[in-house]
């Protein structure tokens, strides 16, 4: 059904998501370095809701984690999350298959003290929130309890943050859900880098110590044939143990 929807949403998948998606779908940690407008953060959300809505990540828990800056939130979220689940939900009618109830919730500073009460008491499976909020989160009982069931993270325009403070405390606070929520996948987008030794040094800065070893990146700098028959892939691995990232750059 996903394809279904894709194919008549889109004309194509983007360089980005051409090359984004068979890393993702393998379970990789995955860096994605692409210009605006690219297609990085639907490519992050897409198979996220493949996994969602084939039932192949059981409900009534928080499935996916993604933070972004505050600026970015509204925009994106609309436009990557919430008209594509909303396009997914009425393929899935059209065709008279059930489509299971995905609940998209945002925790920021200006979220209401009811809505963050119903967060707690029915966690959404796709949480929205910046970095300052994740640590909140990270520091509260409750907060934690949400924040057990990750399988993925994705991690939104991290050139806005890496080179300082905020960046030490994301990735900090990406540690620290490790230990809430066993090994997870991280999805990281970024902006194009200045210099083709940037996606390297990015991935590195995302992988701690205890990665076993390095980013391996791939340039979309030559054009390849687009693949007969492309669709996302459903497999993704099994194993809980943390994976090499890799990198996937497009300038």
């Amino acid at each position: 059904m996903l394809r279904t929807w894709f194919a008549a949403a889109f004309p194509y998948p983007t360089r980005a998501q051409q090359l984004g998606w068979p890393a993702i779908a393998r379970g990789d940690s995955t860096l994605i370095l692409a210009p605006t407008g690219s297609g990085k953060t639907l490519t992050a959300f897409l198979f996220a809701l493949d996994r969602l809505a084939s039932g192949a990540w059981e409900p009534g828990a928080t499935r996916v984690l993604y933070v972004s800056p505050l600026k970015a939130l509204n925009n994106d979220i609309q436009r990557n999350l919430l008209t594509p689940l909303e396009g997914l939900r009425r393929s899935f009618e059209g065709a008279g298959r059930p489509f299971p109830d995905i609940d998209v919730l945002t925790r920021s500073g200006d979220t209401p003290q009811s809505e963050r009460r119903r967060m707690l008491r029915r966690p959404p499976e796709i949480l929205i929130t910046t970095p300052e909020s994740l640590n909140l989160l990270l520091s509260s009982a409750g907060g934690e309890r949400l924040l057990t069931t990750l399988e993925t993270v994705i991690l939104d325009e991290i050139h806005a943050v890496a080179d300082g403070k905020r960046g030490t405390h994301l990735m900090t606070a990406v540690e620290r859900l490790t230990a809430l929520s066993g090994e997870f996948q991280r999805v990281a987008l970024s902006a194009t880098p200045s210099n083709a030794s940037s996606p390297r040094a990015r991935g590195s800065m995302l992988s701690s110590s205890s990665s076993a070893g390095g980013a391996e990146c791939t340039s979309t700098e030559r054009r390849r044939p687009w693949p007969a028959g492309w669709r996302p892939s459903r497999r993704r691995s099994s194993s809980r143990v943390r994976t090499p990232w890799c990198c996937v750059a497009w300038w």
